[in-house]
């Protein structure tokens, strides 16, 4: 944070015009089938595309696959089976949250393609989660919200 102190001595904020919300730009993560991974998140969401792909020393291959704000890196590191991660058991991450559009639709397009469904949560009246899981055992959670109000779409019951 940026501040000037003024003639009273009183602390005052500099706001820069060029400002903008803290928002996730993109998460790495490691795939044993880097191929299968895209799939999964193309079948998902097919807004998504290849930003870019390549390989180097450390990862075998990676790319690069979201929308012109964000993106998932897959890298294949030569992993063939998943780690030993327990999510909502070790520390770690326990899934990933995308918001979209249309979560029935998706939920059908998943379930189709073979994808295994996890919970899913209708019962809130401004939004419906559904989770599904990728090959890796990765969590993802899809949220479709019904209001543009925030303290709406933050609504929780405890």
């Amino acid at each position: 944070m940026i501040t000037s102190i003024d003639t009273d001595g009183k602390i005052s904020r500099i706001v820069s015009h060029n400002s903008m919300k803290p928002f996730l730009e993109h998460l790495n993560m490691t795939s044993t089938d880097v191929d299968e991974t895209i799939r999964f998140l193309q079948t998902a969401m097919p807004e998504f595309s290849i930003r870019g792909e390549g390989g180097g020393q450390k990862a075998q291959r990676w790319v690069h696959i979201g929308t012109e704000d964000s993106y998932l890196c897959i890298e294949d590191r030569g992993a063939t089976e998943k780690g030993p991660h327990q999510p909502y058991v070790h520390p770690g991450m326990n899934h990933m949250g995308f918001v979209v559009s249309d979560g029935a639709t998706l939920a059908e397009r998943m379930i189709k393609a073979g994808y295994k469904q996890g919970a899913t949560y209708l019962d809130h009246p401004h939004r419906h989660r559904y989770y599904f899981f990728d090959h890796d055992g990765n969590e993802y959670e899809f949220v479709q919200y019904f209001s543009e109000e925030p303290s709406e779409r933050n609504e929780y019951e405890s």
